[in-house]
């Protein structure tokens, strides 16, 4: 933490730089392979390459003005660490998802709980902790549960959960859960 952000710039430009070399080595390759390919196919493949330089620039153009989408990746890890912080979540691949933004693949995680509790692959109560912290994920990222889940989830949250859950809601807004999260990581690594 104590870069302030400059190895994390400094990975960011090279990363650029080489999108930047790679997309103009797709360019070059594609040049010497005209001859080898359909006219179509060649194309259509120019064109995809292009497409990708565009949405490069706009990036680019975005972070020159200092309008990085960054920002909005960063604060949700910052939320999953706050989570992991505070003991709410004990599963990494929980707090990897919910950091994410993957409601979707939350949903697949919590069917193949449902799946391995019924076959007797996993134990009863840690699929049940799983599962609490998916559907609480899935509630953090405005997902519909059904009531089920909700009575679910209820009935099987720890104090923990329950806590993080209060905490979040009260807050209402997404920036101030963000600014809690910031602000108990910093104590945590005082």
């Amino acid at each position: 933490m104590s870069s302030r952000g400059q190895q994390e710039t400094s990975k960011l430009r090279h990363n650029m730089e080489e999108q930047l070399d790679r997309l103009m080595q797709q360019l070059t390759d594609l040049e010497e392979c005209k001859d080898d390919m359909e006219p179509d196919e060649y194309e259509e493949t120019k064109n995809e390459t292009l497409e990708q330089l565009k949405e490069f620039k706009t990036s680019l153009d975005k972070m020159l003005e200092g309008n990085l989408s960054l920002v909005d990746q960063l604060g949700g890890m910052q939320l999953a660490i706050q989570a992991a912080i505070s003991s709410a979540f004990k599963t990494p691949e929980v707090i990897r998802l919910f950091a994410k933004k993957q409601p979707g693949q939350l949903r697949q995680r919590l069917a193949d709980i449902n799946r391995d509790a019924k076959i007797g692959k996993m134990p009863k109560e840690q699929a049940t902790q799983q599962t609490v912290e998916i559907l609480t994920a899935l509630k953090k990222l405005g997902e519909k549960l059904t009531p089920e889940e909700e009575s679910f989830m209820q009935a099987n949250s720890s104090s923990s959960l329950k806590e993080f859950e209060k905490v979040s809601g009260d807050l209402a807004s997404g920036d101030k859960v963000l600014a809690v999260a910031g602000s108990q990581v910093e104590q945590a690594s005082k």
